[in-house]
């Protein structure tokens, strides 16, 4: 399979190729930046979310690019307590405005998928309950 790179991506001395990889890494970046993203998701098959680590960027990330635009899919849990339109509007603006300033890229659309809900202080409240004296 050949890549053709576009004509902007052409120079003296040879050619620029961005993987979708790089996009991948820059749209979850991007979107865990956002206020009241709490993390990513495995996405739509794996569906086990990964609070805010640096290990797989992509992760929760789908990309369709062509040589002119990018198409990106994000897979998010929210933090319980924030106004979902608001931090998806947040995660679509801020990922939006990363890979078109960083690659060049028109992106045409950013759709958020909401997979989870994540309570703060929940792990406290496992602890509680699963006190051994809650029965007798």
């Amino acid at each position: 399979m050949t890549i053709i790179a576009a004509d902007y991506e052409k120079t003296d001395i040879g050619t620029i190729q961005i993987a979708p990889e790089v996009i991948e890494i820059i749209a979850g970046m991007a979107t865990v930046e956002v206020p009241g993203v709490a993390g990513m998701s495995g996405g739509f098959a794996g569906g086990i979310a990964e609070l805010l680590g640096r290990k797989n960027m992509s992760k929760g990330v789908k990309v369709d690019v062509g040589q002119r635009e990018a198409a990106i899919d994000v897979s998010i849990v929210i933090e319980f307590g924030t106004r979902i339109p608001e931090v998806a509007s947040g995660v679509q603006q801020n990922v939006k405005h990363a890979i078109e300033s960083m690659t060049g890229l028109s992106v045409v659309q950013v759709n958020v998928h909401i997979h989870d809900v994540i309570f703060k202080g929940a792990e406290k409240v496992e602890e509680i309950e699963a006190s051994p004296n809650r029965v007798k």
